[in-house]
C-alpha cells in the first residue's frame, strides 16, 4: 500500500510516514507517536488542512509548449490545473497560449488563482485565465523565475523553451514532474498519467523524496 497522509483533529496535526508537519517551517519531523484517532485524508485534502495551518501557499508550476501542443497534452494541463486549484494552491505558468492557457483554465474554472509570468512589457498578453499577470519583460529569460519560483513544476510536451524551464528548475533543486512527451532531462521523474504525476507533485510540495 502506498503512503497515505493521515489527520489528527483534535490536534490538528498532519503526519506522514511517521512524520508530523511543521506549518510555519515547511519541514517535517521525526514522530511515530501517531494517535489512534488519526484517519488517512485524501492529498488534496492534505494540502488544504496544511493551508489551513499556515503553511504557505506556494504554486505549483505548469510549463510546456505555446504552439502546436497535442490535444493529449492540452487535456492533460487541463486537469493539472483544475486539480491544482482544488488543493488550494496557486498555479503559476508563463501565462500564454498552448499548455499554459489549458492549464489555466483548468484552475480558472475550478475558482483556482492563476499566476502568469509574463515574458512580455504589458499585462493584457496574458492569455484570458491569468488572474495575476507578472510583466517582465524580459523574453524568454523569464523561464529562469518560472524554474525558481515554484517548489514544484511539471512539463507537459514541450521543446527548447520548455527544455530551459525544466533545467532552472534543476539546478535551482526544484522538483520536476514530466508527462506527455516532455524533454527528457536527467533526474526528471516521467510519468504516464495525470494521477500519478499528482501523486509525485503533492508529496514534492510537501519536500517528501519521491
Amino acid at each position: 500500500m502506498l503512503d497515505q497522509f493521515k489527520y489528527d483533529s483534535v490536534n490538528n496535526k498532519i503526519y506522514y510516514s511517521g512524520q508530523c508537519w511543521q506549518p510555519k517551517s515547511r519541514t517535517w519531523i521525526r514522530d511515530e507517536d501517531i494517535p489512534n484517532n488519526a484517519e488517512y485524508v485524501e492529498d488534496h485534502k492534505a494540502i488544504l488542512l496544511a493551508l489551513e495551518m499556515g503553511t504557505v501557499s506556494l504554486p505549483i508550476g505548469v510549463i510546456g509548449p505555446k504552439v502546436n501542443a497535442t490535444d493529449e497534452q492540452l487535456f492533460f494541463a487541463e486537469e493539472v490545473g483544475r486539480a491544482v486549484a482544488e488543493m488550494g494552491l496557486p498555479l503559476l505558468t508563463g501565462g500564454k497560449t498552448g499548455v499554459m492557457e489549458a492549464s489555466s483554465r483548468g484552475a480558472f474554472n475550478a475558482n483556482g488563482l492563476t499566476i502568469g509570468i509574463l515574458p512580455d512589457e504589458c499585462w493584457s498578453a496574458a492569455n484570458a485565465y491569468i488572474t495575476i499577470p507578472i510583466v517582465t519583460g524580459l523574453g524568454p529569460a523569464r523561464n529562469a523565475i518560472i524554474g525558481r519560483t515554484c517548489p514544484v513544476l511539471i512539463a507537459i510536451g514541450g521543446s527548447y523553451g520548455t527544455l530551459t524551464e525544466m533545467a532552472f528548475g534543476m539546478h535551482f533543486d526544484r522538483c520536476v514532474l514530466a508527462l506527455s512527451d516532455a524533454p527528457e532531462v536527467e533526474g526528471v521523474v516521467k510519468f504516464n498519467t495525470v494521477n500519478d504525476a499528482l501523486y509525485a507533485a503533492v508529496r514534492a510540495w510537501f519536500g517528501l523524496h519521491l
